[in-house]
């Protein structure tokens, strides 16, 4: 299910990051008063009166060279329009125009994506006719808000979600499983889509993607349709380094939330880094089925052991990641990439897999018998009585006990492992709740 992506942008040190937080509900983002404190690009989700959109802030960055601050700038507009279903461009009501917005809005101008100036900074009635100078913008929609405080917002997201389309939640559910290759860039990612898309066995046909310019693939895998949801590179090299990582990171971003497996790619002369174990993050955070896949093993020179070692490398980095299969594959000999198609497959299914309330308890009772969790700080003693098997579109386990607030995540862990020990669900992300009650009053 596509949901719909609004990304800020403007000139460092406006804002963005307040806004980011307070539209996400979250502390996620550096707030300073230095310029170009976003050093990361960050990524939430935003509700509003029940209607959900992806939020992308992208960031106050600033080239080391002063020639390349316009160009960084414009670089990262332009990428956050080709991407985005409405773009909020910020502004500082107290700093007032500068030349760095005009040119930005000369960008917004002319694309036909809704756009939204808003005016920050302005804390009360009597500042807002600060936003009168910002109408020189061409741009219809001038709001004059205070991100800190929230004030008017609340009009502004009234606005966004009626000029954005959602999904309809009557339209039938596309079963079809859906695969995104991600990775940093120049790890191959093109390369692999393209050699699965090219085999003998695959009939490959052009459906409508994520965005409006781009498009995802379908392979018939022996007479199963599967789609490749798009991470292409960039149109054209990008001239700001930094911007290159920007675009990579927001087209990974959409690509895990519309995938239902994602396959992580890694270059096998780098190894595992910090920009894969933070895809890898936000891949669990949300809950996808997982496969690491090593890419250009052909490259290297392989003795008996040098594939479980590099492996034994990869998990000692991935700490309680370890229940993500790690394959050695070359998209340009094409060793081992349908297998990942296979893998994938299988994956999907334990993502959907149920198991019988009788069967969790019969089991899993009596191994937290023989290893209970610890006391209270009060000497009492934990217990947990029953367990069951909720949610549609992951695994998610809800444990009833007393005193939950005294699990503590270790023994949550350790939860988490007997029940892969026992159930599988292989290569899939999980959730275990907890809750104080008595199971007689829920079943």
């Amino acid at each position: 299910m596509r949901i719909p992506l609004v990304v800020v942008v403007g000139r460092p040190n406006v804002g963005k990051s307040t806004l980011f937080n307070r539209l996400t509900k979250s502390k996620t983002a550096i707030v300073d008063d230095v310029s170009g404190v976003t050093r990361d690009r960050l990524y939430g989700e935003a509700d509003w009166n029940g209607k959900i959109f992806k939020v992308i802030d992208t960031g106050g960055y600033v080239p080391g060279s002063e020639e390349l601050f316009e160009t960084a700038i414009r670089e990262q507009v332009e990428i956050a329009v080709s991407e985005a279903d409405a773009v909020l461009f910020v502004v500082d009501g107290r700093t007032g125009l500068t030349p760095v917005d005009s040119e930005i809005a000369r960008i917004l101008r002319h694309s036909d994506k809704p756009v939204y100036v808003l005016v920050n900074k302005l804390d009360n009635e009597e500042m807002s006719l600060n936003k009168s100078e910002f109408y020189s913008l061409g741009l219809n929609d001038v709001f004059d808000i205070s991100a800190l405080s929230g004030r008017n917002l609340g009009d502004l997201l009234d606005k966004v979600i009626q000029r954005i389309d959602f999904p309809d939640p009557n339209n039938e559910e596309d079963k079809r499983l859906r695969i995104a290759v991600i990775g940093r860039p120049n790890v191959g990612k093109s390369s692999l889509t393209n050699a699965l898309l090219g085999s003998d066995r695959s009939i490959v046909t052009d459906i409508p993607g994520t965005t409006r310019d781009s498009i995802n693939s379908i392979m018939k895998y022996y007479g199963e349709e599967i789609v490749l949801v798009d991470t292409a590179g960039l149109r054209k090299r990008a001239r700001v380094n930094e911007n290159i990582e920007f675009y990579s990171n927001v087209r990974t971003y959409r690509a895990i939330a519309d995938s239902d497996v994602s396959i992580v790619l890694i270059d096998a002369q780098f190894g595992l880094e910090k920009q894969d174990q933070k895809i890898i993050d936000e891949a669990v955070r949300r809950r996808k089925g997982l496969i690491i896949a090593v890419n250009k093993w052909d490259l290297l020179e392989k003795e008996t052991n040098t594939a479980k070692i590099y492996e034994n490398q990869i998990r000692s980095k991935l700490g309680s990641i370890d229940y993500v299969p790690v394959i050695f594959i070359s998209a340009l000999t094409k060793q081992r990439i349908f297998k990942l198609i296979d893998m994938a497959k299988q994956i999907e299914e334990e993502r959907k897999k149920k198991i019988p309330t009788s069967a969790l308890n019969e089991v899993l009772l009596e191994e937290i018998a023989k290893t209970p969790p610890a006391t209270t700080p009060h000497g009492k003693e934990i217990k947990i009585k029953y367990i069951t098997q909720v949610g549609s579109n992951y695994p998610v386990f809800l444990f009833f006990a007393n005193d939950v607030k005294y699990i503590p995540d270790s023994y949550r862990r350790f939860l988490e492992k007997l029940i892969r020990k026992h159930f599988g669900f292989n290569a899939v992300p999980m959730t275990l709740s907890f809750k104080n009650k008595n199971p007689e009053e829920v079943i």
